[in-house]
């Protein structure tokens, strides 16, 4: 036992020299490359080997035979050992210099490819991490240019919008002014409607200014979601009887919400506004409202009959600045509506979301149910 005890004993003595020393050395060269790391673990590995097993050999007094012996076999598998870890430590170089490349043309703006056949699961899974990242810049670009674009197409909607009423303002006055009007009440009134729909533009603009800045203040209270439906309704009655649409509340559940009336009655009514001007005469717009007891939230619909949406502009209705196409432009549109109503109801810590259905779209908006 004692002997033993003695042999580990220069084993350990001897392989901690060894290591010791390649640790030192380890970090002198720590920013250096991998290859040269991996060839000084290499040399460390097999030395703490050899330097253990000679300690012991010398210790154990042997023959000058045996001893030769042990030390040449100890010498053959050390340079073996050393050989296959510098071959084995090259494919793992290579396949960081393969990474390193494929990042550099992922720096330059390209997408990241991964290479194939990663030496180790560590550098594998850099590369999937690297991929996963690269498809999420990639998405992050698309949905700049798509904002950018949609910024673009507000800029030119807002200054047709509002170069228009202007120039009708303008010749109304200088008739009034000049005396020339025929019915001075008529313009009276005209000019009325004008303000009165370019202060509403320059409400949306507003609204949504402060919620793209995240300023929204919101006032959040307990309330039915029947009350809120109903409300909403019975102001857009007077637009739906205008334009001969019907307009029903379709299964409206009394679920409680906590929300901010107000703003939460501005989505309903711009919904319910935007469904009403798409839909022809004699046609009906349905709002619903429901549990969903899998999510546990409320989900508010709102149904309407425009012969539905193409499946391109499907993902754009809620961009600012979205009008579609021209038949399904409503006069005096800014493309704000829809937008509004998304980031309301996000500052709500919800989703809008549309999709076609026989004969229109439906539009529903996901809230969080109200705690029982």
């Amino acid at each position: 036992m004692r002997d033993l005890t003695l042999i580990a004993a220069y084993a350990a003595v001897g392989a901690a020299a060894a290591g010791l020393l390649g640790a030192a050395v380890l970090r002198l060269l720590r920013h250096r490359s991998l290859a040269l790391s991996l060839a000084v673990v290499a040399v460390v590995t097999v030395a703490a080997m050899l330097a253990g097993t000679l300690s012991v050999a010398w210790a154990m007094f042997l023959s000058d035979h045996d001893l030769g012996v042990v030390t040449t076999v100890c010498g053959i598998a050390a340079v073996v050992s050393l050989a296959v870890a510098l071959l084995l430590g090259r494919q793992v170089v290579a396949g960081s210099r393969a990474l390193t490349e494929a990042t550099r043309a992922f720096g330059d703006g390209d997408a990241f490819a991964a290479p194939a056949g990663a030496p180790t699961a560590e550098l594998a899974e850099l590369g999937r991490e690297l991929a996963a990242t690269s498809a999420k810049l990639t998405a992050s670009r698309e949905r700049e240019r798509a904002l950018e674009a949609s910024r673009r197409e507000l800029v030119a909607w807002i200054s047709h919008d509002l170069r228009t009423p202007l120039a009708g303002l303008r010749a109304m006055t200088e008739a009034l002014e000049d005396g020339i009007a025929e019915d001075p009440a008529r313009y009276h009134k005209q000019i009325r409607a004008e303000v009165e729909r370019l202060s509403g533009m320059v409400g949306d603009l507003f609204e949504l200014s402060r919620i793209q800045a995240g300023v929204l203040a919101l006032s959040p209270t307990r309330m039915s979601v029947y009350d809120l439906v109903g409300d909403a309704i019975a102001g857009a009655d007077a637009l739906a009887a205008e334009h001969g649409v019907r307009l029903v509340g379709d299964g409206v559940e009394p679920v409680p919400v906590e929300v901010d009336g107000r703003e939460m009655t501005r989505v309903l009514a711009n919904l319910l506004a935007n469904a009403i001007h798409r839909t022809p005469a004699d046609g009906t717009v349905a709002v619903s409202a429901r549990r969903d007891t899998a999510s546990g939230s409320v989900v508010l619909s709102v149904t309407d009959g425009c012969g539905g949406i193409p499946a391109d502009d499907l993902p754009r209705v809620f961009d600012t600045g979205w009008r579609g196409t021209g038949a399904r432009t409503p006069p005096a549109g800014a493309g704000l509506g829809l937008a509004i109503v998304r980031g309301i109801v996000e500052a709500h810590h919800g989703s809008a979301a549309v999709r076609n259905v026989p004969g229109g779209c439906r539009f529903d908006v996901v809230l969080p149910a109200a705690p029982n």
